[in-house]
C-alpha cells in the first residue's frame, strides 16, 4: 500500500512537464479511469484574478443549501490536500494515497505520459465521483482551452472572472489572446458567465458564446452598493439582496460576491435548489487563505497574495480603504517576469517602508534589486537574507510608526510567512 509521502513524491516527481499542451493526455487518462468525470456535475471557472475567491464562496454558499460539493483549485497554499476538497474537508492523507496508487499504473503505462497538473486533475475526478458530489466547483489551473480541467463536457455554468495579463508566455500578450484561451472553456448550451469589464475581453467572449449558441450573463456592478467595510467584513446591497455580509477581506471581494450571486441566479434555472437563506449563509461563512488575510496581531499583519498589476491595484485600494491615509510596512519579494516596476509604483501609494526578500524560485528578482526599485518610487527600502529576519525589522517598524504590515507577494511564500509568524 501506498503511503501519503509516497503518493506525494510521486505526483511531485513527474518529469513530464515540459510535453506539448493539450487535452489528449487528459483525455486518455480519463478514459483508462472510465471517465470519472462523466458521472460529475460542474461549475467550471477561469479567469485572470478572483478565481480563487469565487470558487471558495460559491463552494460555501451550495454546502449551505445542503448539496454535496467537491472544490477543485490550485495552486495549494499551505497543504496539498487543499486542492481538492468535500464539503469543505480537504482529502484525507489515506484517501489520496490510495486513490494516487490506483491512478499510477495506468498513467505509467500510457505512451504520452500524463503531466502533474493532468494527473492530479485525475485523481481529483476520481475522488470526487467516489465521494458521490451533486456538484463540483471546478478551477482552472491555467487558461482554459487547453487546461486539463476542460476535458468535462456540460457543466451546469462556466464562468470566467475576468481578464487581464498574465501567464503571457503561455497564454498570447494581449487581452484578446488571452480571453480567447479562457473563453476555450466555454461548452455548447451551457450558459456562461462573464464578470470582466474589459471590452475587447468581452467581444471575444461573447463571440465565442454565441458560436457555442451558449447564454452569455454579465452582472451590473453599478447596482452593488458598500454599507460597510472594516477588518471585520464587508456588509452590501446587490440589485434585490440587501445587507449580504462576507467575512473575505479586500475591497475586491463585494465584486467577487456579486458574481456568485449572478451565479446563483443562473443555477437556479438549472435545476439547483439554492434558497436566499443559503446564499446569505455561504457568502458570510466562506473563507480563502492568503486573500487580504489577518494572519498576526500587534501590529496587525495582513497577507496578500497579490503578485501581479491588477492585484496589486486591487490590494493598493483595500489598503486605503482599511487604514485610510496611514502608510503601511510593507514585506515583500517578487519573480523577475512580473511587471515589477508597476507593483512598486502602485506600492509607493499607501508604503513608507520595505523590507525585501528574493523568493524560492529560478525567476526571482534579487532582493537587492526590489529595493532599489521601490527606493525609487519613494519608499524606504532595505534587502532582508530571508523571511524571517523581513517580518522582525517589518514588525518592529510597524511598531515604532505605530502602523500596520503587510506581506504581499506570490502565494508560495505564504507557508514561510505563516511559519515565521507563529516562531
Amino acid at each position: 500500500m501506498m503511503t501519503y509521502d509516497e503518493a506525494l513524491e510521486y505526483i511531485h516527481g513527474i518529469s513530464w512537464t515540459f510535453c506539448k499542451p493539450g487535452l489528449e493526455r487528459i483525455g486518455e487518462l480519463c478514459e483508462k479511469l472510465g471517465h470519472p468525470e462523466r458521472d460529475l456535475k460542474f461549475i467550471h471557472v477561469a479567469g485572470t484574478n478572483g478565481k480563487g475567491s469565487f470558487c471558495s464562496m460559491t463552494d460555501s454558499v451550495l454546502r449551505a443549501a445542503g448539496y454535496n460539493v467537491g472544490l477543485y483549485t490550485s495552486p495549494f497554499i499551505y497543504r496539498f490536500n487543499e486542492r481538492m476538497r468535500v464539503n469543505g474537508e480537504d482529502i484525507p492523507d489515506n484517501v489520496l494515497a490510495e486513490i494516487t496508487e490506483y491512478v499510477k499504473p495506468i498513467a505509467e503505462a500510457m505512451q504520452d505520459k500524463p503531466t502533474e497538473f493532468e494527473l492530479i486533475t485525475a485523481i481529483a475526478f476520481e475522488y470526487f465521483k467516489r465521494e458521490g458530489c451533486d456538484v463540483v466547483v471546478l478551477e482552472c489551473g491555467m487558461g482554459g482551452r487547453l487546461d486539463s480541467t476542460n476535458i468535462i463536457s456540460s457543466p451546469y455554468l462556466s464562468v470566467i472572472t475576468g481578464i487581464s495579463l498574465d501567464h503571457t508566455a503561455f497564454l498570447g500578450d494581449t487581452v484578446k489572446k488571452i480571453a480567447k484561451e479562457k473563453a476555450g472553456i466555454i461548452k455548447d448550451g451551457a450558459p456562461v458567465l462573464f464578470g470582466g469589464e474589459d471590452i475587447e475581453a468581452k467581444e471575444v467572449i461573447s463571440a465565442v458564446a454565441q458560436s457555442q449558441k451558449s447564454d452569455i450573463y454579465y452582472p451590473d456592478y453599478s447596482k452593488l452598493k458598500i454599507n460597510s467595510a472594516s477588518l471585520n467584513g464587508t456588509v452590501f446591497d446587490y440589485k434585490d439582496l440587501q445587507n449580504a455580509k462576507i467575512s473575505l477581506l479586500g475591497m475586491y471581494q463585494p465584486r467577487n460576491a456579486a458574481l456568485v450571486i449572478e451565479a446563483v441566479k443562473i443555477l437556479r434555472t438549472r435545476g439547483l435548489n439554492i434558497s436566499d437563506e443559503a446564499l446569505y449563509s455561504g457568502l458570510k461563512d466562506a473563507k480563502w487563505r492568503a486573500r487580504f488575510e489577518i494572519i498576526g496581531n500587534e501590529p496587525t499583519v495582513i497577507f496578500d497574495g497579490a503578485h501581479n498589476p491588477e492585484g496589486i491595484a486591487a490590494a493598493v485600494s483595500s489598503i486605503k480603504q482599511y487604514f485610510q491615509n496611514q502608510k503601511l510596512v510593507l514585506v515583500s519579494g517578487v519573480l523577475s517576469d512580473k511587471d515589477y516596476k508597476t507593483i512598486a509604483s502602485s506600492m509607493s501609494e499607501v508604503i513608507s517602508h520595505a523590507y525585501t526578500i528574493t523568493p524560492d524560485n529560478p525567476r526571482a528578482l534579487s532582493a537587492e534589486e526590489f529595493a532599489s526599485v521601490l527606493s525609487g518610487y519613494g519608499i524606504e527600502a532595505s534587502a532582508t537574507p530571508g523571511i524571517g529576519e523581513a517580518l522582525r525589522l517589518g514588525k518592529e517598524k510597524a511598531r515604532e510608526l505605530g502602523t500596520s504590515l503587510c506581506c504581499l507577494g506570490s502565494l508560495y511564500t505564504y507557508v514561510d510567512v505563516i511559519n515565521a509568524i507563529s516562531n
